[in-house]
């Protein structure tokens, strides 16, 4: 590659041993399987990823990208992965620009789109096959592009007001649409050992 990329991101300090994993076992994963380097500033939660003399796809840096995000925005490693796969995307939508600087207001939100013990944000994944994750100010969602276009109109519906069965019902319509899409990323979240 001629030119050399360069993203930078910030992330809380509290992901950034998570961004690391154990004996750096994370980070170094991201770099191999996208030829890029990670550099991160612990004190500030400043991450730099750069291409690298191996980099021969542009896009293998944006997923990087993308990769460190998602486990800024409370994402297991293992699910922030599945971004390798180039029909997956991210998406981060900020509750801050619904609901200012009211953190009663932001607390609300964030209750409305998780739910009573999970229940509004597991019953969104699972009908809708994508990743989400409530963290800070944002929520982030995983998917391929249909189960991620209908996870984040279920979002802002419930953002913007709807009824939880209204928001029900809208995913339970997509989620045959859904199902007909012939790759799902989406399986019920355990934590594999590594061989």
């Amino acid at each position: 590659m001629s030119t050399k990329q360069e993203y930078f991101v910030k992330i809380a300090k509290n992901r950034i041993a998570v961004l690391i994993g154990p004996n750096g076992e994370t980070k170094s994963y991201i770099e191999k399987n996208t030829n890029s380097k990670i550099e991160i500033n612990s004190k500030e939660g400043d991450v730099t990823i750069s291409s690298t003399s191996r980099t021969q796809d542009p896009l293998a840096i944006w997923q990087a990208k993308d990769i460190v995000t998602a486990v800024g925005r409370g994402f297991s490693p293992q699910k922030a992965f599945s971004l390798l796969n180039e029909e997956i995307m991210l998406e981060v939508i900020d509750l801050m620009i619904f609901c200012g600087k009211s953190k009663n207001k932001l607390l609300r939100l964030k209750g409305r789109i998780i739910g009573e013990k999970g229940k509004t944000r597991r019953m969104i994944e699972e009908m809708t096959e994508a990743y989400i994750s409530v963290f800070g100010h944002t929520v982030a969602i995983i998917g391929k592009q249909i189960s991620l276009e209908t996870a984040k109109k279920a979002i802002m519906m419930l953002i913007k007001g709807s009824q939880h069965s209204s928001v029900y019902k809208y995913v339970s319509r997509k989620r045959n649409k859904i199902k007909k899409s012939k790759f799902s990323i989406w399986k019920p979240f355990q934590l594999e050992e590594e061989e």
